[in-house]
């Protein structure tokens, strides 16, 4: 594996990975938000996804919109992640850029993903949604302190990262702010994930998904950055779909 696509991850897949499931990261996040998360997942090597203007990649510009951030992964390691059965999953902020994987993995002719997972997002074409949207950067600081409790940084902690986050968060908004897409095709199944307790994102929202697959809907119990945490019961939901067998 080259820099050119080693960059795009926080660790290298193993080459003796029965199936890849590709983690995106949340707005304003870099890929180590999925630090509780295990290494595998049923069948499935976890490869959280490193976007650029972020942790180890912050040198680097923002991508601007999902399309192009998108374009530019699959052209560095399409090939390598379509080698073998992969799947994605992505929450609020971070299904966008998953799901347009998919589409743009079709557009190019890479063998489908295995499974889609979609976290607390509306379909592409009922979008944009979400209140991070409004808010002023006030508001998206007081976001952030909320989101990095919910990582784990004590109160202090978080009040020093707020500054570190921002611009990430404000050009990922951004970037939410103008993806849209009609609905369309798309070949693999694809599984709703919502969370009982969510005022962000409320699971009632996502109807628009069963137009472009075969579509399931699971509703577990906690709140937006419950994910976060890895809880058991979004792993056995992972663990049952992904079968590379």
């Amino acid at each position: 594996m080259d820099a050119q696509q080693r960059r795009w991850f926080l660790r290298e897949p193993s080459p003796d990975a029965k199936m890849l499931l590709l983690a995106m990261p949340y707005s304003g996040c870099g890929a180590s938000m999925y630090k509780a998360w295990p290494l595998t997942v049923g069948d499935a090597e976890v490869v959280p996804i490193q976007h650029p203007f972020r942790e180890n990649r912050m040198r680097e510009p923002h991508f601007g919109t999902y399309q192009d951030v998108t374009k530019a992964m699959l052209d560095d390691i399409g090939d390598l992640v379509t080698a073998r059965p992969w799947a994605v999953f992505g929450h609020c902020g971070g299904a966008l850029p998953a799901f347009e994987t998919v589409v743009q993995a079709g557009e190019r002719g890479l063998p489908p993903p295995h499974q889609c997972f979609m976290s607390s997002q509306v379909a592409p074409q009922d979008g944009p949604w979400g209140r991070f949207l409004g808010l002023d950067e006030d508001g998206l600081r007081a976001e952030i302190a909320g989101l990095l409790a919910a990582m784990g940084a004590g109160a202090a902690q978080a009040e020093e990262l707020v500054d570190l986050f921002i611009d990430t968060m404000e050009a990922d908004v951004a970037a939410n702010r103008v993806y849209w897409r009609p609905a369309g095709t798309v070949q693999c199944p694809i599984t709703g994930i919502g969370w009982d307790a969510d005022v962000e994102v409320p699971h009632g929202l996502m109807t628009g998904w069963p137009q472009w697959a075969p579509y399931e809907k699971v509703l577990l119990s906690g709140t937006h950055y419950s994910f976060l945490e890895a809880p058991p019961s979004l792993l056995q939901v992972l663990a049952d779909r992904l079968t590379a067998g």
